[in-house]
């Protein structure tokens, strides 16, 4: 965790991601809500629309992610199913669901200019993304997601399903003060299990009363609903343009990676062998240095530091570090300069997806990150009860995103 305040923005394109389970952490746009009904489910896309992406992880794990309270230009949704029709003199009860609808394909479904498959292609919606449904032209909707307005045949997306939308989007809470106390309950006489700092992007599990249950690596807690901006995410569509800036990053991200590796292995190679001394909690232990520029050996590196201390803000892996702390400290010895923040860690380097997972890999959640092991474990700083751990299964928490570095 980030000990200095960071201020709270807003971008628009994971720390993935941060899509809860394997997105990459990404940038946000907006998806608003209105009135609509549950249509068909998805049936198998066209080929043209199922095309697979030369690069299925990163694009996945590239899409872009929305704070749905950054709405879009409001518009009157069109009732396509006759189905909804209240009874005379009934007004229909409206939902934040109501006009949101979600992609449900194999990979993607393209949005194009036009009604029809001869239409150009403005965009992809991954599966799981969410849009709002702004008409009707036959069988085919117009659709707001992200920066991408066009059309997709209605086949391919599910209206006004509450569950489904609840399901694929989620609560995030932005921490809006320095030193957050988590606490056992709702009262500001509960017991503090943990503190976050300014900055962080916390899961929220339930809201009631002025206070929300957060997820953090001590446990669920409560905070105030004051120090807090709750909204919920979706995942978007992704403009042609995006995609290409998106693919040009990434790869200007992994020659960067790569380079950095050349330059850890030829400083590393150019110091001189041996081991180093440090101190930890008053014992003196030994540590190898650095070896090598591989995620393999950022892990190796790391794992020699489990049993030191945890503690909130530090940097030092002997004395004591946050997680962000450490994983920051890991990384530098490699000679690669990383934020001291888990929110901000969710996008540094390139996204991967989590069945994906190589050692040295960032893991990301809800307010903690790790370095992944491999054997499905990871190495982090986890709480000042047990220290630096490992930790299995990887997935023990909800992962928001994997972002590698080499």
């Amino acid at each position: 965790m980030n000990r200095n305040s960071i201020r709270r923005a807003t971008t628009c394109c994971l720390t993935a991601a941060v899509v809860l389970t394997s997105s990459s952490f990404i940038s946000h746009a907006a998806v608003s809500a209105g009135a609509g009904d549950l249509l068909s489910s998805a049936q198998e896309t066209q080929a043209e629309d199922k095309q697979e992406t030369t690069k299925e992880n990163s694009a996945t794990a590239g899409v872009t992610e929305i704070f749905a309270n950054s709405l879009a230009p409001k518009q009157e949704a069109i009732d396509t199913s006759g189905d909804a029709k209240q009874k005379e003199g009934e007004a229909a009860p409206k939902t934040e669901y109501d006009d949101i609808a979600i992609a449900q394909v194999d990979n993607y479904v393209n949005v194009r200019s036009v009604p029809g498959e001869d239409g150009e292609v403005l965009g992809k919606l991954y599966n799981n993304s969410a849009c709002t449904v702004l008409g009707t032209e036959g069988d085919w909707y117009k659709i707001h997601s992200g920066n991408v307005e066009g059309y997709i045949k209605a086949e391919f997306l599910v209206l006004g399903d509450a569950d489904l939308a609840k399901s694929v989007g989620y609560r995030v809470a932005d921490v809006t003060t320095d030193n957050l106390n988590v606490r056992s309950d709702s009262s500001t006489e509960a017991e503090v299990l943990g503190q976050v700092p300014q900055g962080e992007k916390l899961s929220v599990v339930e809201e009631k009363d002025g206070w929300v249950k957060v997820a953090i690596e001590e446990g669920d807690g409560w905070v105030s609903g004051e120090f807090v901006d709750c909204s919920t995410n979706y995942v978007v569509a992704e403009s042609k343009e995006e995609e290409e800036a998106r693919l040009k990053k990434e790869e200007e991200e992994r020659k960067a990676a790569e380079e950095a590796a050349r330059r850890a292995t030829r400083s590393q190679s150019s110091s001189s062998s041996g081991s180093s001394s440090s101190s930890s909690s008053g014992e003196s232990r030994s540590y190898a240095p650095p070896s090598g520029g591989s995620g393999q050996a950022v892990a190796d590196y790391a794992c020699q530091f489990v049993g030191n201390p945890y503690v909130y803000g530090g940097t030092s892996l002997t004395n004591g570090a946050d997680c962000s702390g450490f994983v920051m400290s890991v990384y530098a010895a490699f000679g690669v300069g990383l934020p001291h923040s888990s929110s901000a860690l969710a996008g540094v380097g390139y996204g991967v997806s989590a069945d994906a997972m190589q050692p040295g890999d960032i893991v990301c959640y809800s307010g903690h990150v790790g370095i992944y092991i491999g054997g499905n474990t990871i190495v982090h700083a986890s709480t000042e009860a047990t220290g630096i751990k490992y930790t299995s299964p990887a997935n023990y928490r909800t992962i928001i995103a994997v972002r590698r570095i080499f």
